[in-house]
């Protein structure tokens, strides 16, 4: 049997043939030993080893037996298992493996056909060891018999070829060819036979086949030759049809042939018999021996058989006979769904990935035939990927349109493939897809702008507010981090007063800041993903610094001096009303917590003067009479309106007398008031101490005024330089919600031509102010001195 193989194996050479582009063909014999080369598929495709491995080559059989197989490294291929063309294909030719080169990165699918040519390793067989016939010796030359026939699983030159039948002196063979193709093979009478001579004829037919070297079979026929029976059954139709449909009942009465037999009796009685060799046809079908209705008896498959000769014969009793044929046809009923196979599939797919691009191939099979085979497939709504066949079963899934991972991060695709059959059968397929990210989208922030307000104060390192963005791309390209943009505020770096976590978008103070020097400030921070190249937004941030009573108030007026004393003077004849003074104050703060209030802590009388609670005017309030005491004093408190409010105390020192030495005799005690205590002897003292004193000191001051006037008003007559007048600073609120409106100012109005000069002293309300310095006592009288003596002077010049 290798001497066989080796020459068919030397007769084809491994024919090869190029049908089409991604297509190529092999012819091989059967019965090739494991390892033998069938072909070189890389020179025959034109394809590299490199891309062989590289693209993962593998061969795609489609059945559970690999008989082929790839060797990547060489290119060949392989026989794995050694292949039988009669179990592979029976008699169909020619008989072909059909395989499928798969390739990867990009894909790419080549169709194989490998044809596997017959030996002849299979002598032609008889089913029976012998052949029984009783023949009438009435038979008349050229009756004829039909014998079982060999059976040769070899196909064309291989199979069975001739029958030979020794001895010939009553019988030849003869063969008559079929429609299918095969021979009905037939015992011919051509001598009478005479029962008195031979009563049994025992022959050898011989069935041989057409290799080299050739195969035969042999069967033994023993003939017994019958006493007359000179009329054989003859059938109504030499030939019968029917149909059937697959999956059909078993016991389904198929059709009823008949034969008669002119005889009688005995010799009239017709039995049928079904006279097909092959197994499967014998036991698919029955026929009652009587009646001659034939019955299935299994199963019919459409797509395994789908027509069926049987060879049917009818026997008398005296052994002649007749035979017909019976066609029955099998109709196709759509019983198999759509098979889908996954060749290849890509687990995930980028997202920038172009519209053409194949994901998966898969091939769909359909064991039915006609419309039942013709097979549509279709995919999910809306998805954004569609199917195309590339060859006949084969269907490719390929990217239709651009895909977005932030709208559609996964893809489970259903392929549902149906038949055109009625009812239509179909199946179905489940691809799972991930979409992998690239990085299309920039971080966004939660708001186009924020703002927040921090309190003045604040320690530094305070958490102030926290900006958030976010990115719809995922995993590194998702990650955002938070720099701030280099800007300046009031000419100083930005960092200098925020800074903002990288990781949490936490925006920290890194100073205290002052609502009195810095109100609200802008800055810029920029979200930026991680991808390559990266992507970023910028939003702007307003920081507000809110205001906190830090401050408290500050009396502008009236001046307080450490060793001055401020007296405003009211005349006795001050009516309800009158407007003693003023108390200004300002507060630097803003809001409320700049809304100052004025309250009369202490006096003298709180009968007699009162406090505006908004403006801070002094005004008596009863009609002055000559029992107040001509020296009062007001303790005046400024509060704020902040929690906790804030506040500055003033004292006022008012002197209620309509002349000036009433009040210079009583101006001296204010600045050597002393606290008095409980024993009475020690303010008798007091009392008698301080007149003597007041009386030196008025004395004192009459004659220092005296002189200080004269002096200076002989200094201005002599001097021609202009008096550049003092005028005290102006105080405004540097905010919006200021305190003090006005600007308060001295004026001094002086000429050279006049010997005397008037001292306006300009006051709130009009009220004349004195202020005296104790120490100045002694010069205020040496000068009222020398004021006098120019005034003597300057009267005896005149005269």
């Amino acid at each position: 049997m290798s001497v066989v193989v080796m020459w068919y194996s030397v007769l084809f050479s491994f024919i090869l043939l190029h049908s089409a582009r991604g297509q190529v063909s092999y012819s091989i014999p059967e019965e090739m030993a494991k390892g033998s080369t069938v072909g070189n598929i890389a020179q025959d495709l034109g394809l590299d080893l490199q891309r062989l491995r590289l693209g993962k080559a593998r061969i795609y059989t489609g059945d559970s037996t690999e008989y082929i197989g790839l060797n990547k490294d060489t290119g060949l291929l392989l026989i794995k298992e050694k292949m039988d063309r009669e179990s592979l294909c029976a008699k169909t030719t020619p008989c072909a493996l059909h395989l499928q080169l798969i390739l990867e990165n990009p894909m790419e699918l080549y169709t194989i056909t490998v044809e596997i040519t017959d030996i002849n390793d299979n002598p032609p067989t008889f089913q029976k060891k012998r052949i029984h016939f009783e023949i009438s010796e009435s038979a008349v030359t050229g009756a004829r018999f039909m014998l079982e026939r060999a059976v040769d699983a070899d196909v064309g030159v291989n199979g069975l070829q001739s029958y030979s039948l020794k001895p010939t002196d009553n019988f030849v063979i003869e063969q008559q060819l079929k429609a299918s193709g095969d021979k009905n093979v037939e015992m011919v009478l051509q001598r009478p036979l005479d029962r008195e001579k031979k009563g049994v004829i025992t022959l050898l037919l011989t069935a041989t086949d057409g290799g080299d070297p050739q195969l035969s079979g042999t069967v033994q026929i023993h003939v017994t030759v019958l006493d007359v029976n000179d009329n054989a059954p003859v059938f109504t139709q030499k030939e019968y049809k029917a149909t059937l449909t697959e999956n059909a009942a078993k016991g389904t009465k198929l059709i009823t042939v008949s034969a008669t037999d002119a005889d009688e009796g005995s010799n009239g009685q017709v039995t049928y018999y079904i006279a097909s060799t092959e197994d499967i046809v014998q036991n698919m079908f029955i026929i009652d021996l009587h009646s001659g209705e034939v019955t299935l008896n299994g199963l019919v498959d459409f797509e395994r058989a789908n027509h069926y000769e049987l060879d049917i014969q009818a026997k008398d009793q005296g052994g002649l006979s007749d035979s017909c044929k019976l066609i029955i046809d099998v109709l196709d009923i759509n019983d198999n769904k759509p098979v889908i196979n996954v060749l290849s599939m890509s687990s995930s797919v980028s997202e920038d990935s172009t519209p053409g691009t194949v994901v998966a191939m898969m091939k769909v099979d359909d064991a039915d035939s006609g419309v039942n085979g013709q097979i549509h497939c279709i995919i999910n709504d809306n998805f954004p990927f569609a199917l195309t066949s590339p060859s006949s079963n084969f269907i490719s899934l390929r990217i239709e349109q651009q895909l977005d991972r932030e709208k559609d991060a996964e893809y489970n695709i259903s392929v549902t493939c149906s038949d055109q059959g009625v009812p239509a059968l179909s199946s179905s397929a489940s691809l799972s897809l991930q979409i992998s990210d690239v990085n299309d989208n920039a971080p966004v922030f939660e708001k186009t702008n924020y703002e927040a307000c921090v309190l003045e104060n604040n320690t530094p390192g305070l958490s102030i507010f926290s900006v958030k963005a976010s990115d719809a791309d995922w995993n590194q390209n998702a990650r955002v981090s938070y720099i701030l943009e280099d800007s300046t505020v009031n000419g100083v770096s930005v960092s200098s007063y925020v800074s903002v976590q990288p990781d949490s978008g936490l925006i920290t103070a890194m100073r205290s800041f002052d609502y009195e020097t810095l109100k609200h400030f802008h800055f810029r921070v920029k979200a930026q993903d991680g991808g390559s190249p990266p992507l970023s937004s910028n939003v702007t941030v307003k920081i507000t610094v809110q205001d906190q009573n830090d401050n408290a108030p500050q009396v502008l007026y009236p001046v307080q001096t450490g060793g001055s004393v401020v007296a405003e003077i009211v005349p006795r004849a001050a009516d309800v009303g009158y407007l003693v003074t003023k108390v200004v104050a300002v507060d630097v703060d803003s809001g409320q917590n700049a809304w100052l209030s004025y309250k009369l802590q202490k006096a003298t009388d709180r009968a007699l003067f009162e406090v505006g609670l908004q403006n801070g005017e002094i005004r008596t309030v009863r009609q002055v009479t000559d029992k107040d005491a001509v020296k009062q004093k007001l303790t005046v408190v400024v509060e704020d309106n902040g929690q906790p409010s804030r506040s500055a105390v003033v004292s006022i020192n008012v002197a209620v007398a309509d002349s000036f030495p009433e009040v210079l005799s009583e101006f001296t005690d204010f600045t050597h008031e002393k606290q008095y205590n409980d024993n009475l002897t020690f303010y008798l003292v007091l009392a008698l101490a301080a007149v003597s004193f007041l009386f030196i000191t008025c004395v004192v001051v009459i004659i220092s005024v005296k002189i200080y006037r004269w002096r200076q008003s002989r200094f201005l007559y002599q001097s021609n330089l202009p008096v550049i007048p003092y005028y005290p600073p102006h105080y405004a609120d540097t905010g919006v919600t200021g305190t003090l409106p006005h600007g308060y100012n001295y004026e001094v109005c002086m000429t050279t031509d006049s010997r005397k000069s008037d001292c306006k002293f300009s006051t709130l309300g009009g009220q004349n102010v004195l202020v005296v310095d104790p120490s100045f006592t002694e010069t205020m009288q040496h000068t009222i001195k020398k004021n006098n003596d120019l005034e003597g002077e300057y009267s005896t010049s005149n005269i």
